[in-house]
């Protein structure tokens, strides 16, 4: 999935299962944001303080794919997270080992993941954690059938779109060959470009295993967006039981479905901005919560990072900064606490449970 969900739709989520806008905006940023900590290592600070930062993703060119540890350390926790083929604890699911790999909806893997974060309130990253979360729970949806190695199970050909978007001139198949050139190595989607995360596309493909496999990404999509719905109901049970957890009311997912298949353009921020202005209200019709207005910047004064350095620029040599005590409670450092504890928990804590190691 790319920021039009990450972002917009995590928002319209988090909203819609109860959180003020202050709340659903942290959790919001904190989903998309895992996308685009892609820089990791120590940050100094003019009064020798220290801080370790941890990347949550790689770009596809990046030479840390080629490394298997940095790949644990970063797909499977973020992106791909391993479905142990829908198998409880201490079950495996049929084939080789990489078959417990595979990412699937609504594994007992993804439940544990949700749950861990729901019982874990009491931190100061708490909503960070929880919209890290988010965005792994929805990419089970987008990112189902692939795994997070490099392996061959994740090849895929005879790409075609059921249907005509005419977004594709010549059709996926052509877009692969022009685009990707067949360079791209067996890792996560990479072979499948974009395809499973625009939410207005209809398409079939040749996976690793020979199968053929169809794919509706809207109808995904929205069962994503009201599975990471309940799931912020549930949280928000936690500690307040008389909330409901219902999910997406049906006029809000008409609103939502909608969106999702009339916005047919392979840009991810382009959806982004049209999401915006759906949630602002501009179009004369708002979701159930009212109008908002929301924005997200990766880089620049109005990011997070920037509010918690006091600089906007990225530095490739050895670099200190100005240390300022509203570092230790800045949403920039908030959120790589909480990339550590999922990490953490992801791999250390749930995975050997289902007897998978990674990292």
């Amino acid at each position: 999935m790319q920021i039009d969900f990450h972002h917009a739709v995590t928002y319209v989520a988090a909203r819609l299962a109860g959180f003020p806008h202050k709340d659903a905006d942290i959790i919001a940023y904190a989903a998309q944001y895992v996308d685009d900590a892609t820089r990791h290592g120590i940050i100094r600070f003019d009064n020798k303080a220290i801080y370790e930062r941890t990347s949550s993703a790689h770009k596809m060119i990046d030479s840390r794919n080629c490394n298997l540890l940095a790949n644990q350390k970063v797909w499977m926790p973020f992106h791909f997270l391993p479905g142990n083929g829908t198998a409880n604890p201490g079950k495996d699911p049929k084939g080789t080992f990489i078959r417990k790999l595979i990412t699937l909806p609504e594994s007992p893997v993804a439940q544990e993941m949700v749950r861990s974060a729901i019982l874990d309130q009491d931190r100061p990253y708490a909503l960070h954690r929880l919209g890290i979360t988010m965005h792994v729970y929805a990419d089970t949806w987008a990112h189902q059938g692939f795994a997070g190695v490099m392996h061959e199970i994740n090849a895929v050909s005879g790409f075609e779109e059921i249907g005509d978007t005419k977004v594709f001139k010549g059709g996926l198949q052509d877009f692969v060959n022009r685009f990707l050139e067949n360079s791209v190595p067996p890792l996560g989607h990479g072979q499948a470009s974009i395809f499973p995360d625009m939410p207005f596309l209809s398409w079939r493909y040749k996976n690793g295993l020979g199968n053929v496999i169809e794919r509706h990404n809207t109808d995904d999509f929205c069962k994503a967006a009201d599975a990471l719905c309940r799931a912020m109901q549930e949280y928000r049970r936690h500690t307040k039981p008389t909330v409901q957890v219902s999910g997406i009311g049906d006029e809000d997912m008409k609103k939502i479905r909608a969106i999702f298949t009339d916005l047919k353009n392979k840009d991810g921020n382009v959806r982004h901005q049209a999401w915006l202005e759906a949630i602002s209200g501009k179009n004369g019709k708002s979701f159930s919560f009212g109008k908002a207005n929301i924005s997200y910047d990766e880089k620049g004064a109005n990011s997070w990072k920037s509010q918690a350095l006091g600089d906007t620029s990225d530095y490739d040599i050895p670099h200190e900064y100005v240390y300022q005590d509203a570092f230790l409670t800045s949403n920039w450092k908030l959120f790589h606490d909480a990339l550590q504890l999922h990490r953490f928990t992801v791999s250390h804590d749930i995975l050997p449970r289902y007897g998978i190691c990674a990292a």
